[in-house]
This record gives structure tokens, C-alpha cells and sequence, in this order.
């Protein structure tokens, strides 16, 4: 193992907690034959094959899991010496290692940029997960702060709220129900809905929303891609609860309406969250501060939605 080099255990770990040579190659902008190849000298040091394949499906052998337990306690050495000399550094030069959920996709790379215009030199790790994911990268200390709508129950976690986050219902802008006012929700009982799918943050905000009554909705279809649902509404396909953050542009250009129900939109917030024990290096408090001080005025400039009403501000 003496040969081995950090590039090798990195892109190890990142395939062995996707357990998909793709998906690892996604993560970290590599090509699947170049992932493949590290792997594969990788076991060569080893001595020992690493995954097996069964059906479609890869699984780590036992030298595999041997593996990625000290793959993972090296990287962490790496990382808190990293953090070490951001530490010293200062915020300038230091490096910035956030993850958000998939809805935070719309707004969060320009409140990183308005951050790092006033902090030159400040170097970006932004990963973009659905739920399931980032709470792994905190889980797994991949990640020095996670912005997300709920923070996890399970986990030793500091929880800070910066901004609001409005749920609402969309259309297509020709619906019958557009322009109405106070809609009540038994009016969406024979509505075709479509969502997003189970355990994400927007289906657990709507069944919130929905406070109860979620088995009475009929569900058309559920899919994990809010581009994909917002283009289904838009053809006329159904309805569909998102978030308002994800919508601005569709709404601003007229190929999504609100729709004016009773009990809506749901008031949720964003929140900054970290492990309890992080030592978060100067960058991360910084921006966490940035977020505290100027993250929702920022997302409302950026999104133009109204918190209280969850449609374009006038």
C-alpha cells in the first residue's frame, strides 16, 4: 500500500459511498474509464480486489469496507490539516466547503458570489445534493456547513434559520383555478399532482402543508427533477407543490402562476447547519455570518419572491 496516493483513496471513497463508478464520476468531473483505472491500481496495491459485481450492481468485498474505513480516516487527516492552515491563513486564501439541497441550486452560486467578491482569494467547494446526500456529507464530516430546509433529528448538529422559504402551488398559467382568490384545498381533491418523490425536503414540506390530508391528493406522478415537474406543469399535465425560490424566472416570464390557496403559501425557513464539534475555519464562519446578516434580504433581491406571499414582489 506504500504506493498508493491520496487521488486514489479519494476517488475509492467517493465510488464506494455511491456504489456506481458513473455517479462517482459525476461527484468529481472525471470520466468512468479514469475513475475506473484508479480503482483498478488501487487494488493492485491492495493486493485484493476492492468491489464485485453482482447483476448491475457493485458491493464492496471485505478488503473493500477494510479499505474505505481508513480511506476515509486518511482523508479526514488531510482535511483537518487543511483547515489547519485555512485556520492560520485567514479568510483570504482559505477554501469554503459548502453542500446545499437541490431547491438552493436557483439563488445559493450568486450569494457565493456576492461573498466572494468581498473576500478575494477565497477558493469554493460547492456540492449539490438531494437530502439523502447531504446528510451524508455531514454524517461523514464531507462538508464544513449544509444548507438545507430541515436539519436532521438524528444528529449533534447546530441549527441556525437565515432566510424564509415559501412553498406554494403552481399551474400552468391557463388553469381554471388561476386568478381565484382563497381557494380552499378540498377545491385540489381531483387535481392530478405532481411531485417530487418521497423523502425529500419538498415532499416532507408538503405533506406538512398539506397537514393531514396528503393520502386525499391524487397523485399523478412523482419525479425527482424540479426542472422536470416545473416543464410537466407547464405542458398542462397537473399541478405541483415547490418551492417559490425554484420558480422566479417561469413566474417573471408568465409560463407558471400561484395559486391563491387557503392555509398558503407554507412559511418554512433555510438554515445553516453543521456538526456541534466542527471547528469551522475562518471562511466558514465568515460566510455563516454573511448568511445570518444578509441571506434572506440577498435571496429576495436574487429570486424577486416575496416571503409572505411566495409570488414575484411588484
Amino acid at each position: 500500500m506504500r504506493n498508493a496516493t491520496l487521488r486514489q483513496l479519494k476517488i475509492f471513497e467517493t465510488v464506494a459511498r455511491r456504489l456506481s463508478f458513473s455517479r462517482a464520476a459525476e461527484e468529481l468531473y472525471l470520466t468512468q474509464p479514469a475513475v475506473s483505472t484508479q480503482v483498478k491500481q488501487l487494488e493492485e496495491h491492495a493486493g485484493l480486489p476492492l468491489f464485485e459485481q453482482l447483476g448491475k450492481k457493485i458491493y464492496l468485498t471485505p478488503a473493500g469496507n477494510e479499505m474505505l474505513h481508513y480511506s476515509r480516516a486518511i482523508l479526514e487527516q488531510f482535511r483537518e490539516a487543511d483547515d489547519a492552515m485555512a485556520r492560520l491563513k485567514g479568510i483570504s486564501g482559505g477554501t469554503l466547503n459548502v453542500a446545499v439541497i437541490s431547491a438552493g441550486d436557483y439563488f445559493f452560486p450568486r450569494l457565493l458570489a456576492a461573498f466572494t467578491q468581498r473576500n478575494s482569494d477565497v477558493r469554493l467547494n460547492l456540492a449539490v445534493h438531494n437530502r439523502e446526500e447531504l446528510l451524508h456529507q455531514l454524517s461523514d464530516n464531507l462538508t464544513d456547513l449544509a444548507i438545507m430546509v430541515r436539519p436532521p433529528k438524528d444528529m449533534d448538529t447546530e441549527n441556525v434559520s437565515f432566510a424564509p422559504h415559501p412553498y406554494v402551488i403552481v399551474a400552468p398559467p391557463d388553469h381554471p383555478l388561476v386568478g381565484k382568490t382563497r381557494i380552499p384545498l378540498e377545491a385540489l381533491a381531483d387535481e392530478p399532482f405532481i411531485v417530487r418523490e418521497k423523502g425529500s425536503d419538498t415532499w416532507n414540506s408538503m405533506e406538512e402543508g398539506f397537514a393531514g390530508r396528503l393520502p386525499r391528493l391524487n397523485i399523478a406522478m412523482e419525479i425527482t427533477s424540479t426542472e422536470t415537474i416545473k416543464q410537466a406543469v407547464i405542458a398542462g399535465m397537473g399541478i405541483s407543490f415547490l418551492s417559490a425560490h425554484t420558480i422566479s424566472l417561469e413566474l417573471q416570464v408568465g409560463k407558471l402562476a400561484v395559486l391563491d390557496i387557503e392555509g398558503f403559501p407554507v412559511k418554512l425557513h433555510w438554515f445553516i447547519v453543521h456538526r456541534n464539534n466542527k471547528r469551522l475555519p475562518p471562511v466558514a464562519l465568515a460566510f455563516k455570518q454573511f448568511l445570518i446578516d444578509e441571506g434572506a434580504a440577498q435571496i429576495e433581491e436574487i429570486t424577486h419572491i416575496g416571503a409572505e406571499t411566495g409570488r414575484p414582489n411588484s
